[in-house]
């Protein structure tokens, strides 16, 4: 039952990326189109070739380079986006526990957090010149304010009764912030970790076009600029995956941490 259930659920998960490229493939062949939006086919073509090819050869810069750029990629993420639930996460339950910490934090982070990344990659550059460490700074920032911000919210949303019952057993304020509200927060906190890391992943594409010279985004605006649109949809559609795959990682980990949580909704 479950076996029939999952496939159908596969099949419908199917239809619309199925429909996606048909009419991609439609579209691509009309001669109008030609050199602006290549086929599946020469998508797939030149994908291929910047996976498994061997470098070196020919003119194409682009062979073989494909796990290369997705590893400058993935890390530059992985660090940047550490940072920002490393910081986010404790301070996001200070400002949503403590009115002092609110006050102090709160209207700073709420300045700021309106400013697009793309207005900090001047800065950056100007700070950190063409180098790792302004496209990590960069997607710090992308994924500190939704991380803070839904970690701040699940603090504040505490179930008042269970602070009522940890202050009556004697719990310490300590205790009360990572026996109950951590706790109480998780939901949130994981939601604003996918939410984070969705926008760290945006903020690595655009600082790698500007701010470094390596990475998906780097190849992506450089494919681009000499006109191969079949390397610029297989950089969105590779930046797309490990998109996907990151979350589903979150996703994992939050199902494990969360088990109550699975129990509750069955």
């Amino acid at each position: 039952m479950k076996t029939t259930v999952h496939f159908k659920q596969l099949m419908l998960g199917l239809v619309i990326p199925t429909v996606v490229v048909v009419l991609w493939q439609v579209m691509g062949s009309m001669p109008d189109m030609a050199g602006i939006l290549p086929t599946p086919l020469k998508v797939l073509e030149g994908w291929h070739s910047w996976i498994f090819a061997k470098p070196g050869l020919g003119l194409n810069p682009y062979l073989g380079t494909w796990l290369a750029n997705v590893e400058y990629s993935s890390m530059r993420v992985a660090q940047g986006f550490t940072l920002a639930a490393l910081v986010g996460v404790p301070l996001g339950l200070l400002i949503g526990w403590s009115k002092f910490i609110s006050q102090m934090f709160d209207p700073m982070i709420q300045s700021l957090r309106p400013i697009p990344i793309t207005a900090w990659l001047p800065f950056s550059i100007a700070v950190f010149g063409i180098r790792d460490i302004g496209s990590i700074f960069l997607i710090f920032l992308g994924g500190f304010y939704a991380i803070v911000v839904n970690t701040t919210q699940g603090a504040r949303d505490v179930d008042r009764n269970l602070v009522r019952a940890a202050l009556m057993m004697g719990a310490s304020r300590t205790q009360l912030l990572l026996r109950v509200v951590l706790p109480a927060a998780m939901p949130s906190i994981f939601t604003g970790l996918r939410i984070g890391l969705g926008i760290s992943w945006t903020a690595v594409i655009v600082s790698e076009m500007v701010a470094v010279k390596s990475g998906l985004g780097y190849v992506l605006w450089d494919a681009y600029y000499v006109g191969r649109m079949d390397i610029v949809l297989a950089d969105m559609v590779s930046i797309g995956a490990m998109g996907y795959i990151s979350d589903r990682i979150i996703v994992f980990i939050e199902r494990k941490m969360l088990v109550w949580r699975i129990l509750q909704s069955h």
